[in-house]
């Protein structure tokens, strides 16, 4: 089935420069794998479009269950240099909650 990143995982933001950084934390242990293989760097680069100008980085944190993503050249200059609203990109995690992927019809019961 195909939901939204949100129904299994928590997410934060924010920035370094102009990069920046979203952390997808898995909400139960189970949910990592689907995680990790569905939410790759290109999904990413691609389910932010124009707004990410640089290439991605992904690092696998499995002792914790999540996924940290490096978003180059995203906020415009960085917070001091930028016109955009979200300086500081804490809007990148909610954003990137409602990608879609696929799960087996069966993770979500119990």
């Amino acid at each position: 089935m195909k939901i939204q990143l949100v129904k299994i995982a928590h997410a934060r933001s924010g920035d370094k420069g102009d990069t920046a950084n979203v952390g997808i934390i898995a909400l139960k242990p189970e949910y990592y794998e689907v995680i990790k293989e569905q939410v790759t760097g290109e999904r990413v680069k691609e389910h932010y479009g124009e707004m990410v100008k640089g290439g991605i980085e992904r690092f696998e944190m499995p002792n914790i269950g999540a996924l940290n993503f490096l978003l180059h050249n995203a906020l415009g200059g960085g917070g001091t240099e930028t016109l955009k609203h979200d300086a500081q990109g804490k809007t990148f995690s909610t954003s990137l909650l409602r990608m879609e992927i696929e799960v087996p019809d069966d993770l979500l019961k119990g």
